[in-house]
């Protein structure tokens, strides 16, 4: 982890799963840590939790589904005169369900926090990074943005979207100092499986336990990843040997399987 002794990390979405993950894992290597979410009380929480001589833990309470929020963090961001040099776009929204049975202020915020809002910080952030010539982006993905999946039509496009970016923007940054990677983790025993599910589901997001691995290995690994400079990582083996093999299947096939019956029919 010397790659990250003194960094300054912006951790969106901070207040739970991967985003309080890399907090901890970071905390005891970084100089600064800037926090964002939209729970007060459970930064406040991390922020005591991870408290240490060295090491200044700045909380900024946030909706980045809220674009004047978005702005005004940003603001007070620039305010600050702290320097980003590794910002983790982890801040996401899922949704599990028809697309036409949605509601449309769910998939709407959907779209404003993972796509727009990564956007709109990578946007803020990115200029200060390139004039020092070094740093890093991590942006949190899916195994989904692989793949076009019913029942989570939006959520999968949004993270293909995170995906390509990531990508396209690596390579304009190529000689810069300045690395981007796209982890795409598999299901992992977070909040997200409760806050994707619509009210009266009753039937659950499928996650076979197999292909689980555990938040903090997850984050270890893409970690790891930012450090070595790599494009992309899909943490855990199986999970990478599952989703390798199901890339190389020709669209034609996979739409055989790409398909969910509604009740009835």
């Amino acid at each position: 982890m010397n790659f990250f002794h003194g960094c300054t990390a912006l951790i969106t979405g901070a207040s739970s799963g991967f985003g309080a993950e890399y907090a901890r894992q970071l905390a005891p290597y970084a100089n600064t840590l800037i926090l964002v979410a939209r729970r007060r009380d459970r930064l406040e929480a991390l922020q005591a939790e991870l408290a240490r001589p060295g090491l200044a833990i700045h909380c900024h309470t946030a909706d980045l589904a809220d674009s004047a929020q978005t702005e005004a963090f940003l603001a007070a961001l620039a305010a600050s005169g702290d320097k980003v040099t590794l910002l983790i776009n982890n801040a996401g929204v899922g949704d599990h369900g028809f697309f036409d049975e949605g509601e449309w202020s769910r998939i709407a915020a959907m779209l404003d926090v993972n796509i727009k809002a990564l956007t709109r910080v990578t946007h803020a952030v990115l200029p200060d990074l390139v004039r020092a010539g070094r740093g890093a982006i991590l942006n949190v993905s899916s195994i989904a943005s692989l793949l076009p999946l019913p029942k989570m039509a939006v959520y999968a496009a949004s993270k293909a979207y995170v995906t390509s970016f990531s990508e396209a923007l690596r390579g304009e940054l190529r000689d810069t100092g300045v690395t981007v990677t796209a982890v795409c983790p598999g299901p992992v025993n977070t909040e997200f499986f409760e806050l994707a599910e619509r009210r009266g589901a009753t039937e659950p997001m499928p996650a076979p336990e197999f292909f689980k691995i555990p938040a903090a290995q997850v984050v270890r690994e893409s970690l790891a990843a930012v450090a070595r400079g790599r494009a992309r990582i899909i943490p855990g083996w199986v999970v990478w040997a599952v989703m390798t093999l199901t890339t190389l299947v020709p669209i034609f096939i996979l739409r055989l399987f790409l398909r969910e019956r509604r009740t009835g029919s």
